[in-house]
């Protein structure tokens, strides 16, 4: 018998702030990248369940400068749409400190894969979190959140709305505020996006913030500049009511579809905790199919109102979409989409063809400690149980080069296991860093100076390191390794955990590298 539900999350590990839309049968999806390139990944699907990645909105270092981003800066909450046989990407884009001035600008394809133009930066558009709504009379409107002026309490903000001119993509006409926090004492508001239905210009915004409080809000006018009446049965979607622990937790910025058969459905981002209440694989995507009640609001359309693990399956034809294999040979000429590393490359640190069927890292001078671009090839962790591994040829030559894998947060907390050179002779290491601090965990002498196969495993509050000449004879080298360093509440951070290849000279010259010929990665959800 048919399976008649899908699991949530939809896209496992870090894939925050989703945003979707419709072109007749087929269903596109992007998320928030922050500061890790390729950047904006685009998602397609059929069914809404099985989606296959098909490209980035931002895939050329010369799209976007991003300068001297930390982790959790970069590219933030974008909204795809599709108007007139194109479409539209509105991105915010922060790079001069988190709460500093931000950019909003768009990118357009004709083909969702790519490739996507250079940004339009919109001239005055302030706040985080823009979308695009284009009416039925032509018009293309832009909505944001703002701050403020009067900040009557900690986190008043509002909803603006602007028209922008279709070719230009500038602003023509007046700004109005269409939902000012301190008539709602909503907190936080921000995530705005603009449906219409029925003769109803319908608001939807997050609010709460990023964290416990998190929630989906609605509002409606007939106007779409007009007075927005606010939902009073908001917010139609939270979890801030139950306990941290709750298997799905933190539910909020979302964006809704109707599909061909007139379902509506809604997705939005959830954390899965663990105890103490941190959670290491970021802010991931959730789905739930939502319903427009008597008098014309939307709600949950589910057992009660809330986000399920297992929820029921939308009325449309099952997909199957290309298998992406988690194990990686290197055999191509190019990377797969799942590898990301932090910036846009500066220079080339990488080669697949330098060593045919091997990922090849220059040993380069930044250090993965520092806000940088360093010689770094990345995928998200996705599970809160799992294994990765990798196979290593490097000869280090001094005691300031080194090569391995890492387990990123960001700058300040991660994991550090690498091959290195200490007294004379080859030697393995852990080294942790807490608060921008490094700090030696464990270092081990090799005997065998040639391959080696690096493995972390992951359980859920633990992380564990083995090495060995080959993937069937693994040792333990540390365990018990506490995984909370790298939770999203302990660095304050947007993103998830990243776990890949990593090659330094540490601040010095070098011209040696470290050739990898695979790297596996293999996670069960608990």
């Amino acid at each position: 018998m048919l399976k008649q539900t899908f699991s949530n999350p939809l896209l496992s590990g870090f894939y925050p702030d989703p945003s979707i839309c419709r072109v007749e049968d087929d269903y596109y999806l992007v998320t928030s990248s922050f500061v890790y390139f390729p950047g904006l990944p685009i998602f397609h699907s059929k069914d809404l369940v099985h989606w296959e990645q098909i490209g980035h909105g931002i895939h050329r270092p010369d799209q976007l400068d991003y300068k001297n981003c930390e982790t959790s800066e970069g590219l933030w909450a974008p909204s795809i749409r599709y108007h007139n046989g194109t479409f539209y990407i509105i991105n915010t884009f922060v790079s001069r400190g988190r709460e500093a001035d931000r950019d909003n600008y768009i990118i357009t394809a004709q083909d969702p894969a790519g490739p996507w133009s250079d940004p339009v930066f919109v001239k005055g558009a302030d706040g985080i979190d823009s979308s695009l709504f284009f009416d039925d009379d032509g018009s293309v409107w832009y909505t944001g959140n703002y701050i403020s002026d009067q900040k009557l309490y900690k986190g008043h903000h509002g909803i603006y709305l602007n028209e922008l001119d279709p070719l230009t993509f500038q602003f023509k006409g007046k700004r109005s505020i269409i939902w000012d926090g301190n008539s709602s004492h909503s907190k936080w508001i921000e995530a705005p996006h603009i449906y219409k239905k029925d003769g109803w210009y319908y608001l939807m915004t997050a609010e709460g913030g990023t964290f416990c409080n998190h929630s989906v809000m609605m509002a409606r006018s007939r106007t779409i500049d007009g007075d927005y009446e606010i939902c009073p049965r908001n917010p139609i979607v939270t979890h801030r009511h139950l306990s941290l622990l709750n298997e799905i937790s933190v539910v909020g910025h979302a964006d809704i579809v109707t599909t061909q058969n007139g379902e509506w459905w809604m997705v939005l981002l959830g954390v899965r905790p663990y105890k103490g209440f941190h959670y290491n694989l970021g802010r991931e995507t959730f789905m739930i199919p939502i319903v427009w009640s008597e008098d014309g609001w939307p709600m949950p359309d589910t057992e009660n109102g809330l986000v399920h693990k297992e929820e029921r399956l939308p009325d449309l034809p099952s997909f199957y979409c290309p298998f992406t294999d988690s194990n990686d040979n290197f055999d191509s000429d190019s990377l797969s989409m799942i590898w990301n590393m932090i910036h846009p490359p500066q220079r080339d640190f990488y080669s697949l063809t330098k060593r045919r069927g091997c990922l090849r890292l220059s040993l380069e001078p930044e250090v993965i400690q520092e806000i940088c671009n360093p010689s770094f090839i990345g995928r998200r962790q996705q599970h809160k149980v799992f294994m990765a591994s990798a196979a290593m040829e490097f000869t280090p030559e001094n005691d300031l080069e080194e090569a391995g894998i890492v387990l990123i947060q960001d700058n300040r907390y991660n994991l550090v296991f690498v091959k290195t050179f200490r007294n004379n002779r080859a030697v393995l290491q852990l080294h942790r860093t807490e608060n921008g601090v490094r700090t030696l965990i464990k270092e081990l002498p090799l005997e065998n100076t040639g391959r080696l196969c690096l493995s972390v495993q992951g359980r859920c509050e633990t992380y564990a390191f083995f090495y060995g000449p080959n993937e069937h004879e693994l040792k333990l080298f540390a365990e018990d390794i506490d995984a909370a360093l790298l939770s999203s509440t302990v660095n304050e951070g947007f993103t998830g955990v990243y776990i890949g290849m990593y090659a330094s000279s540490n601040k010095s010259v070098s011209t040696n590298y470290a050739d990898f010929d695979w790297f596996h990665y293999t996670g069960k959800d608990i």
